[in-house]
């Protein structure tokens, strides 16, 4: 049988490029080697996300936009968190076995903590209890689904490993195997994508490109790159180019050995070079852009793909609470 991989998915803005070759792609591809899993981290979402019209819309693009880019819920599971009320009801038993120290080193909140410090205000100012046991909820996210892999960030490690020490916490109590211990999976050679202004494609910089936007305004923003002042006729180098590796992305070898002779050749001004990035650009994001569009515009079907998911992820988590509660004496 298959190992199992899961990945959370959390709906907090728009997709843009980055998100696809960042995290959507290598995600869809564990389909591949593992049993795969994917929910919409709803719930999580809502420590951020306080306005009902934005997060609704915000689930129903990431959900969309996952299926557009190859995402297929027959294949695999795919579900809405909230839709899984054992994934709380976990939540609540592994609190019993999670120490405030554990939660009291959790990335999110030292950080939060360190900057109210910083501001010389209560150390708890503005920290509510979702984002202190965040961790606790996303181990209850990996442990109810038999869990082997969670590929992660590195900045996400931390929460498979407190995830790791809960369920070895409750496996030492009850001296049995209850819960698997999952394992954290860093994808060293995921594409850090740049953005409009050469850094790091992010919401945060307002530098992204959004996954399905309009061709007019895709071309419109790829004209928007930054460049520097390098005249038409000096050669330049393809691998100092945003330009070019965004082309990277898009274009097959040839393509890339192709244009990559045009730049040190010299001759090849930015906006001849912007041109080529926008006909492979658009040349793979058109068709998810109308399959996109063509989900977006059948809410019910998008909502019954996910109860279906639902439905199959409910009988999972129904076995690993019925074994849990069974080990605690509660069932």
């Amino acid at each position: 049988m298959k190992k199992i991989a899961l990945t959370g998915i959390k709906p907090t803005g728009i997709l843009h490029i980055g998100n696809y070759f960042g995290a959507i792609k290598p995600a869809l591809a564990l389909s591949r080697e593992y049993e795969a899993r994917y929910f919409i981290a709803d719930y999580h979402a809502l420590n951020t996300v306080k306005d009902p019209k934005e997060l609704s819309a915000h689930i129903r693009e990431v959900a969309a936009g996952w299926l557009a880019a190859g995402l297929d819920p027959e294949q695999v599971l795919f579900y809405r968190q909230s839709a899984i009320p054992e994934t709380f009801e976990l939540a609540t038993m592994l609190m019993a076995f999670t120490s405030k120290g554990l939660m009291n080193r959790a990335h999110a909140y030292k950080a939060a903590v360190q900057e109210n410090l910083e501001k010389q205000e209560d150390p708890d100012a503005g920290v509510n209890l979702g984002l202190f046991t965040y961790p606790v909820l996303m181990a209850a996210d990996i442990l109810l689904f038999d869990s082997d892999v969670v590929p992660v960030g590195k900045d996400q490690v931390q929460h498979v490993e407190m995830a790791q020490d809960i369920a070895q916490a409750v496996n030492f109590n009850y001296k049995a195997e209850i819960l698997k211990v999952p394992q954290a999976v860093v994808q060293e050679s995921v594409a850090v994508v740049p953005g409009l202004d050469g850094r790091k494609m992010s919401k945060s910089y307002g530098n992204t490109i959004p996954l399905f936007a309009p061709e007019k305004q895709l071309k419109k923003l790829i004209m928007r790159i930054v460049t520097n002042s390098q005249e038409v006729a000096e050669p330049k180098d393809p691998e100092t180019s945003q330009i070019f590796l965004l082309y990277k992305l898009f274009a097959g070898p040839e393509e890339q050995e192709t244009l990559a002779k045009r730049y040190r050749a010299g001759g090849l001004g930015w906006g001849a070079a912007k041109e080529e990035l926008f006909r492979a650009a658009n040349r793979e994001l058109g068709p998810l852009r109308d399959r996109f569009a063509e989900i977006s515009a059948d809410p019910a079907g998008l909502e019954a793909a996910l109860a279906r998911g639902a439905e199959r992820a409910r009988a999972i988590a129904g076995t690993t609470l019925r074994r849990f509660r069974k080990a605690a004496g509660i069932d």
